[in-house]
């Protein structure tokens, strides 16, 4: 019997790795023969025509000192708190009241309705939205309609033309179409926590804040970590809002790497610079990844 095992154990092994092979054509093909191709052109000048001349670092060296880049780099750091920050903290509070308040005093099927509408901008194409939230916010749009109709015209603006509120208005957008995600994992997170530990809380004398604080935070700790980890990659790389919205302008107010990139790539044809771009752009998020990864890993090590 030892010898049949022996036998079959290496033709089971081969049988595993089949399984495995198509993903790694497909991970080849789609990110890892581009990303290589994307790093050479990055050490090139190039237009696009004709052959690539070999440059060195120079392409990086200008990047760094680009204020440009850097603008749209500190515009990613908004979008981190209007993607990730904000999104996280609404949606962990809606999915607590949805799950422990809503749920209790209505059907199943309310607060499934209302899950579904926070979730609703997260399945709409982004062009529509920014189209949609383009009208709704241009100068003679809904939002200044309705400001001019209750007496408050003078707060009027040019919400997305206007260089000081172009930024604000747009993390305001992101808010709304990020909410829905976290509302989402949350609830579904809430669904595995022990119901007795609410009820001890309960009796205990606990009200909804101190439960939340104390049972649902740790409880859901490992989708949290999940949220914040993708929702930070979708911040690093939001490039479809921004191009629906504003182009990155005016005056660059709204400009992020991802977009930035685009331009350079594109219209500009500068090719190796444009690369260049989106490499330090990968680098980033990447090690941004990492990052949470470790500290997730140390955070359990601890609990455990």
């Amino acid at each position: 019997m030892s010898t049949i095992t022996v036998t079959r154990r290496p033709h089971r092994e081969r049988s595993y790795w089949t399984y495995f092979l198509p993903g790694a054509v497909l991970f080849t093909a789609v990110i890892a023969i581009p990303l290589v191709y994307n790093i050479y052109l990055s050490l090139t000048r190039w237009s696009g025509v004709g052959k690539p001349r070999f440059v060195g670092l120079h392409q990086y060296t200008r990047l760094f000192s680009d204020e440009l880049f850097w603008t749209s780099f500190r515009n990613s750091l908004a979008m981190i708190v209007a993607m990730v920050v904000v999104p996280t903290i609404i949606g962990l509070v809606l999915a607590a009241v949805l799950f422990d308040y809503l749920g209790r005093r209505f059907r199943g099927s309310v607060v499934s309705v209302l899950r579904a509408t926070f979730y609703l901008p997260q399945i709409l194409p982004v062009v529509v939205a920014g189209i949609v939230w383009g009208w709704i916010l241009r100068p003679d749009g809904a939002v200044n309609a309705i400001l001019e109709a209750i007496g408050l015209g003078s707060l009027a603006q040019d919400w997305l033309g206007d260089p000081s509120f172009a930024l604000p208005t747009v993390m305001l957008v992101m808010v709304w179409v990020q909410i829905g995600y976290p509302v989402v994992i949350f609830m579904a997170a809430l669904g595995r926590v022990d119901p007795e530990l609410y009820e001890a809380a309960e009796l205990d004398g606990a009200g909804w804040w101190a439960r939340l604080r104390a049972i649902t935070i740790p409880q859901i700790r490992p989708e949290t970590y999940v949220v914040a980890l993708t929702c930070t990659i979708a911040a690093l790389k939001v490039f479809g809002p921004i191009f629906a919205l504003t182009r990155g302008g005016p005056e660059n107010t709204t400009n992020v790497p991802s977009y930035f990139a685009y331009t350079t790539f594109f219209k500009k044809l500068d090719v190796g610079y444009g690369a260049a771009i989106a490499t330090v752009l990968t680098l980033i998020i990447v090690l941004v990844a990492a990052g949470f990864m470790v500290f997730q890993a140390r955070a359990e090590r601890k609990d455990a």
